[in-house]
């Protein structure tokens, strides 16, 4: 009777053990779904996380583009101002030698001439003569084509 009860306690104890494992077993299971979850919620924010960067990314690339188009254009515009600076600088520069030419000589002024022709003498020369001076009424010819192209 003795070695029937062991076998009973040890059948009942198997039981228990089997149960046991069961339980552990479904219990590493649900663990494991719910690691899975976990996994995939994850990779879902990281993934709508991406997508909102590359957004952003492409707004600011939009931009910076269009930063440096408006860049480039006020650098084309200034260079042609600074063109036209140094044009009229020069222009101002002879104008200012004529006027002291006009100032220190020891001949006098004249005008001679009709309406129709004006010459311009300085003891005697035609220094002055309208038609000696076109290149001084040239223009400045700059413009952002010139420059852009």
């Amino acid at each position: 009777m003795a070695s029937s009860s062991q076998l009973q306690s040890s059948g009942s104890e198997e039981k228990i053990m089997d149960q046991r494992k069961r339980k552990r077993m479904i219990s590493n299971r649900e663990s494991a779904r719910r690691s899975r979850l976990r996994k995939q919620q994850h990779l879902d924010e990281l993934t709508a996380q991406a997508n909102q960067l590359r957004k952003e990314n492409g707004y600011i690339l939009t931009n910076v583009n269009v930063s440096t188009q408006m860049y480039l254009q006020a650098e084309a515009q200034n260079l042609i101002l600074r063109a036209q600076l140094a044009e009229l600088t020069h222009r101002l520069n002879s104008l200012n030698e004529i006027i002291d030419c006009l100032s220190c000589s020891d001949g006098g002024v004249g005008f001679e001439g009709s309406d129709d022709q004006l010459a311009v003498q300085i003891g005697g020369s035609d220094f002055l003569n309208p038609w000696n001076l076109l290149y001084l009424n040239q223009p400045v010819m700059a413009s952002p084509d010139m420059i852009m192209s």
